[in-house]
Formats: structure tokens, sequence, C-alpha cells
């Protein structure tokens, strides 16, 4: 086998999978997140794709890399792909019986990912986190919360560039007595509740921690909620947004709209 670059983030996550469970749910978030290239038989037209097929032992498989070099040292020579996340490529895949190659043959990451697994990452990923309303009477500093959840947080909102001027994890108290703990998103952009909600569930399920160890709320930066979190919570800090592209959008870029198999 012939690497290719750098290690990349799925390539760590690979070498750590076997580790634990923890470390094997946190490479399926890592694949979700990636931007992959999916090798396809000739250029795309419009939303429908028509990747390369190949038939394995082990069932039938479309290939992509995590990196475009990767994928133009295993083709040998230009090919045609489409660059879309792996959340989307496991949407589009669902329910066809077609597996992942990931990275073969030019990475340490290389590795076959039967239907089976995507099917459940295009569920898991699928899943919205409940709304819970309860009325918080005291806020505190966070304590007793596993390293792997703050890992899985402060990874996950590096994808949310943009939406939100900041966050912060605190304890809370609730009026019935309960204690959990709230991520406060602060100033978040007109509509981005939901995929900054969806962030933070995505976070729990691949840190295998309880869904119900964590809230989350959003606040405007007067709302005195928000100068209590900045006084007791960890803050994490939302990157600034890319440049918005040029041009029209590439097929896969809407992952409420995955491209269709040819």
């Amino acid at each position: 086998m012939s690497q290719t670059g750098a290690q990349t983030p799925i390539d760590r996550a690979h070498a750590e999978m076997e580790t634990s469970d923890t470390a094997r749910l946190r490479f399926f978030e890592r694949l979700g997140d990636a931007e992959l290239f999916l090798l396809l038989t000739e250029e795309a037209r419009g939303e429908n794709l028509s990747p390369e097929l190949f038939d394995l032992a082990d069932g039938r498989f479309v290939l992509a890399f995590d990196r475009e070099e990767r994928l133009a040292a295993f083709a040998g020579r230009p090919a045609p792909y489409a660059a879309l996340s792996g959340r989307v490529l496991a949407a589009m895949l669902a329910g066809q019986g077609i597996g992942l190659g990931l990275n073969l043959d030019v990475a340490p990451s290389a590795m076959l990912i039967p239907a089976e697994a995507l099917a459940w990452l295009a569920e898991t990923l699928g899943h919205g986190p409940d709304q819970v309303e309860a009325r918080i009477t005291e806020v505190t500093a966070p304590g007793g919360l596993p390293e792997a959840l703050l890992s899985a947080l402060d990874a996950k909102l590096v994808t949310a560039a943009g939406l939100a001027q900041g966050a912060y994890l605190a304890g809370v108290v609730y009026q019935d007595g309960g204690r959990g703990h709230l991520l406060g998103f602060v100033e978040a952009r007109e509509g981005a509740e939901p995929a900054l909600a969806k962030a933070a569930s995505e976070a729990l399920t691949f840190s295998g921690i309880e869904a119900g160890a964590m809230d989350v709320g959003f606040f405007t930066a007067a709302d005195p909620m928000a100068a209590t979190l900045s006084r007791v919570g960890l803050r994490f800090d939302l990157p600034e947004p890319p440049e918005p592209p040029r041009g029209p959008a590439a097929p896969g870029m809407d992952p409420d709209a995955p491209p269709r198999l040819k």
C-alpha cells in the first residue's frame, strides 16, 4: 500500500477506532463530517451521479477518498469525481445495499465499510434532538462530564463555523430539582438553531453519552443568561465562516437533498 500526503483526521480516528467503543463512534463521526471525493464513471450532471461500482467478495462498493490527491493516486489517471460530505454520501447509499471503500490502497485508513454500517450512520445522523422545556433555577460551573464529550463538542463546533458568536457549557439545576448540563449558544444566526442543536446532539451520540446528559439553549448577548454563562461556563469558540463558494453549488452540498445514483 502506498501512502499519500500527511495524516488526516480520518487516518487518526481510524488508528484509534479499535481501542474502545467510544473511539469507534468517534471514527464514524469524523467520517460523517469529512469532505469525501467519490470516484465517478463520468462527470456529474446536475444532481445525478454515476459512481464507479466494484463487485467484491464482501459485496458491492463505491470508492471515496478524503483527499483529492489520494483519489488521483488510486486512479493513476485523471478521473471524474464528486466532492460531498460523508453524511450526504451515507444518505445517498442508504438502502441501496452498497458499501464504501475508503482510501483503498493509498492511506493507513484504507477499509471497506459495509452497507449495513452506512445505513446505521445515515439513520444516526438523521435523528434530530428532542426539544426539552424546563425552568432553570441555578447555573453552575460544569462538572462530571467525560473528556470524550468535551473533545467531541470541541471538534463538532468547529464544523458550525459562523452559526453563532460562541457557546458555553454549564451545569444547571431545574425547578423540579433535577440537575444536568446546558450548552448555551449566544447570538445564533437566524435559522441556525436546528443545525446547532443537531450538532450538539451528534456530539453526545458519538461520544457514547446518554442523550439526557445535556440540553441546548439559545440566547442573545443582551440576555442575562448569556452573562451568567460567560461567567461560570466553559467557553467554546466557533470559527469564522469560510468564504462562500463562487459559481453554482456542487452536487452533494445540501445534506437535506443528497444526489441520486444513476
